[in-house]
């Protein structure tokens, strides 16, 4: 087993409990609503999650590929909530038993034929993440209050402390691509979540 890697799925499968009950009170009829991701409207938020989750399993075999054209377009699905919430067991599954084997390293290959490691417990610690930010970009769509140090609000405070050191280490370099908006501005003495938030560009 490799002991990293299974504290890294542990903290997946917080993020993924509180995202898994907000896509539960998804409908058909909230597809069109607006989001804190400014160019998506919920139902391209569920597409981009449904495609970060496919690369997130493809990534469970110990190999990711950063070639857009080797995968499909995510298509829409009549309750994509729901596709979310089964994928969301399965990436579970495999990434426990990727734990299990001792599974170190994810090559990532990119064009060209370059290739390099990353460490599994940072990729698996990188989708936690991203899971329960976007479960708090949910919520926050359906009209939910923001909670941002509630125990009981989408994002949690321990889970957002737990979180935080993962986004310290990651967001930099994703800002750089694009995948983050501006750090925004907490207010002094502010706690786990509003501090994650800020960070992830949601303040």
């Amino acid at each position: 087993m490799s002991t990293r890697l299974d504290h890294a799925v542990g903290l997946l499968e917080r993020s993924l409990v509180g995202t898994r009950s907000v896509l539960g009170r998804v409908g058909p009829g909230d597809l069109g609503r607006p989001t804190p991701c400014a160019a998506w409207d919920l139902a391209a938020l569920l597409d981009h999650m449904d495609d970060s989750l496919g690369a997130y399993l493809e990534a469970s075999h110990g190999t990711l590929r950063l070639l857009p054209a080797h995968r499909a377009a995510a298509p829409t699905y009549d309750d994509p909530a729901a596709r979310l919430r089964a994928r969301a067991c399965t990436l579970l599954g495999v990434w426990s038993a990727a734990a299990e084997q001792g599974l170190d390293d994810v090559e990532l290959a990119g064009p060209g034929g370059h290739r390099v490691g990353l460490p599994a417990d940072l990729l698996v610690s990188t989708a936690a993440l991203e899971v329960a930010v976007h479960g708090w970009d949910v919520a926050r769509s359906l009209g939910e209050p923001s909670d941002r140090d509630s125990a009981t609000g989408a994002l949690p405070p321990d889970l957002a402390a737990a979180l935080l050191p993962v986004a310290r280490c990651t967001v930099a370099c994703g800002r750089a691509e694009g995948h983050f908006a501006d750090v925004g501005a907490a207010r002094p003495g502010a706690g786990p979540v509003e501090t994650l938030l800020a960070l992830v560009g949601r303040a």
